[in-house]
C-alpha cells in the first residue's frame, strides 16, 4: 500500500471517529473539518458542518465548501437529503452545486425591520445607472444565490431551491430595499459558461433567475413555479433556454431583456428557447405539487397584492420592456402558452429588434392579445439616444383558441409616427377568440402613446378596434394562410390598418357570417388581398379611408 493511500486513510478515519463521537466537524462549532472532500463524492456540505435541518442558518458551511472546492481547481459541491436555511450562497468558478433528490436550499427569513448583518449580502451600488431600470434589476449581491465576474460553473440536479424568505419587490412587504433583505434566487453578473439544469424553484422572489451579462448559458429542464418572474436573461449573448415549465402568474416567465444595467447597451442576442410550458393559470405551488388548481376569483383577488398588476395574470414569454441594447438573432420554437398573456416583442428604450423567428406554437386562454409587438418612445436610458427599430421577424405555424375579444384575437402590432416597425410575416396560424366586439369598439381609434408611460403593454390602447389584427406604423407585412374566428359574433373590422405601406394578404380565412368588414383601412398604401374569404382580390395604391 502507498504512503499517500495510507494517509488518506487515516485522515478518513479520523473524520469517521470525529463524527461518531459527537466532536466537531462543522463550521457552525468554529472548527476546520477533519475530512471535507471525498475526490470520489465531491464536497459534501454536511462534512462542513451544514445542518439541514431547516432551522440553523448553513450558509458559512456552504459557502466553506465552495471556496474550498475553488481552491482546489474545481468540483462539485453535494447537498444531500435535507433542508439548508441560507442567506447568500457564493458562486465561484469552476464549481458545480449538486443538489440531491430530497435536498433543498431554503431562503432564510428576514426581521421585518431588516438587519444590518447576518442576512443577504448588501444590495451594491448600480450609480448612475439605476434609473434606467427597475430595482431589482439593478443588484445581484442581494440574493439568495449569486455570482459576479466568474465563469465554467452550474447548478444541477433535481433538489428544490425555495425562496421563501425574498421579497418580492414593489411597495409589498417585506420591501426589497429592506437591510439584510433579498429578492431574487440566483442572481448573475457578467459571466460566462454557465449551465442550470434540472432542479426546481419555487417562490423565487422577484426573480427566480436573473442573468445579466452572462454569455454561454444553457438553462434546460427547470420547474419554476413562482410569485413573480421566472427567467430573466438581460444583455446575455449564446443562451439556450429549454424543456422548462413557469408558472407565473405575476409577472413573466420567460423574459430576455436588454437593459442598461450593465452600464452601457449590450444586446441580448443568440438566443434559442425551446420545447417550454408557459402558464399564469394556476395558484403558486400547484404546478410543483401535482394538483393544478387554477386560481379562483376569490384568491386570484386575494393573491394580486402588487399595486400595478392588470386584471389578467401574466406567465408570457416576452421580449423587453427593459430594451436599452436591442434583440437579435433569436429563435423561438415549440413552446405552450396556457392561461397567461401572449407573446410579446417590445422596443421602448432604443433598442434594435431584428432577426426574429416564433414558430411551433399553441396557445390558449390567453388573456391578451397573442401576438404584441411595440416599437415606442420611453427612451428610459442615458440622454441623446434615438428610437429603436424592428424588423425582419416571422411568426408562423401558431395556433390559439379561446383568447379574450376586446385586445384583438390575432394580434396589435404598432409603431410610432416616424418609426414603424418593418419586413414582418405571420403564415400559417389559426386564431380563435370569445369575440363579442361592439359597434361603439369598432368605432374606437386608439391613442398613439409614443411615450410608452410606464411600459408598453396591449392594455395602452385601452379596447382595440379590430376582431383580428391591429396594425399602425407597419412597413411591409404579409399574411398568409390566416384564419380569424369567434365564438360569438363580433361587430369590429377584421383588420384595422392606419399608416400602413406594403401589406400583402393571401388565403385569409374570415367567419362566412361576418357582422363587420374585414378590413378598415386608414392611410394605406400598396394594398394587396387575393384568394381569401369574404372579400374580393384587390388592389390599391393609396387609400386615405375605406373598408372592404
Amino acid at each position: 500500500m502507498s504512503s499517500h493511500r495510507r494517509n488518506f486513510l487515516k485522515v478518513a478515519s479520523a473524520g469517521f471517529v470525529a463524527t461518531a463521537t459527537g466532536a466537531s466537524t462543522g463550521a457552525h462549532e468554529g472548527t476546520t473539518p477533519r475530512l471535507m472532500h471525498d475526490p470520489n463524492a465531491g464536497f459534501d456540505i454536511r462534512a462542513y458542518g451544514a445542518r439541514g435541518d431547516g432551522v440553523t442558518i448553513d450558509t458559512p458551511a456552504i459557502n466553506h465548501a465552495i471556496a474550498d472546492a475553488n481552491t482546489r481547481g474545481g468540483g462539485t459541491v453535494r447537498f444531500p437529503p435535507g433542508t439548508y436555511a441560507c442567506y447568500s450562497v457564493h458562486l465561484k468558478s469552476k464549481v458545480v452545486l449538486y443538489l440531491e433528490p430530497g435536498a433543498t436550499i431554503l431562503a432564510a427569513s428576514v426581521p421585518a425591520e431588516g438587519a444590518k448583518s447576518g442576512a443577504y449580502d448588501a444590495a451594491e451600488l448600480n450609480k448612475p445607472w439605476d434609473d434606467y431600470q427597475d430595482y431589482g434589476h439593478n443588484h445581484w449581491h442581494n440574493s439568495l444565490i449569486w455570482g459576479e465576474d466568474i465563469h465554467d460553473f452550474a447548478i444541477l440536479g433535481p433538489g428544490l431551491i425555495w425562496g421563501k424568505g425574498l421579497s418580492r419587490g414593489a411597495s409589498e412587504l417585506p420591501l426589497a430595499e429592506t437591510p439584510g433583505m433579498g429578492n431574487k434566487t440566483i442572481g448573475l453578473k457578467n459571466c460566462h459558461n454557465v449551465i442550470l439544469r434540472d432542479f426546481s424553484v419555487l417562490d423565487g422572489g422577484h426573480f427566480a433567475i436573473l442573468a445579466t451579462g452572462v454569455d454561454n448559458l444553457t438553462i434546460d429542464n427547470l420547474l419554476i413555479d413562482t410569485n413573480r418572474d421566472g427567467i430573466d436573461v438581460d444583455c446575455c449573448r449564446n443562451v439556450r433556454i429549454s424543456n422548462c415549465s413557469v408558472n407565473s402568474p405575476f409577472d413573466d416567465a420567460i423574459c430576455p431583456k436588454s437593459s442598461f444595467a450593465p452600464g452601457y447597451a449590450r444586446p441580448t442576442e443568440n438566443v434559442t428557447i425551446s420545447n417550454c410550458y408557459v402558464t399564469g393559470a394556476y395558484e403558486v405551488g400547484t404546478m410543483l405539487d401535482g394538483t393544478w388548481k387554477r386560481w379562483s376569483s376569490d384568491k386570484a383577488q386575494q393573491a394580486k397584492v402588487l399595486p400595478y398588476f392588470p386584471e389578467e395574470f401574466n406567465g408570457s414569454i416576452k421580449l423587453g420592456t427593459e430594451s436599452n441594447g436591442g434583440f437579435r438573432n433569436i429563435a423561438i420554437s415549440n413552446c405552450l402558452f396556457d392561461g397567461c398573456k401572449g407573446f410579446a416583442l417590445e422596443s421602448s428604450d432604443g433598442a434594435v429588434v431584428e432577426d426574429i423567428t416564433l414558430t411551433g406554437i399553441t396557445m390558449r386562454d390567453c388573456t391578451n392579445t397573442p401576438l404584441f409587438l411595440r416599437l415606442g418612445g420611453r427612451m428610459r436610458g442615458p440622454k441623446g439616444a434615438k428610437v429603436g427599430t424592428m424588423k425582419r421577424i416571422i411568426m408562423s405555424n401558431i395556433v390559439c383558441s379561446n383568447s379574450v375579444s376586446r385586445l384583438g384575437g390575432g394580434g396589435i402590432i404598432a409603431g410610432i409616427p416616424g418609426h414603424p416597425i418593418e419586413d414582418i410575416k405571420i403564415h400559417d396560424v389559426y386564431f380563435e377568440h370569445s369575440g363579442g366586439g361592439t359597434k361603439a369598439m369598432a368605432a374606437l381609434t386608439p391613442p398613439e402613446s409614443p411615450q410608452d408611460d410606464p411600459w408598453p403593454d396591449p392594455d395602452m390602447f385601452g379596447d382595440i378596434p379590430a376582431s383580428g389584427f391591429f396594425l399602425r406604423h407597419v412597413n411591409n407585412v404579409e399574411f398568409t394562410n390566416v384564419e380569424i374566428a369567434f365564438r360569438q359574433p363580433d361587430a369590429r373590422p377584421v383588420f384595422w390598418m392606419d399608416h400602413v405601406d406594403g401589406v400583402d394578404l393571401f388565403h385569409v380565412k374570415t367567419p362566412k357570417a361576418l357582422s363587420g368588414p374585414v378590413f378598415a383601412l386608414h392611410e394605406v398604401q400598396n394594398f394587396r388581398v387575393a384568394a381569401s374569404r369574404n372579400v374580393a382580390d384587390v388592389s390599391l395604391s393609396k387609400v386615405e379611408q375605406q373598408q372592404l
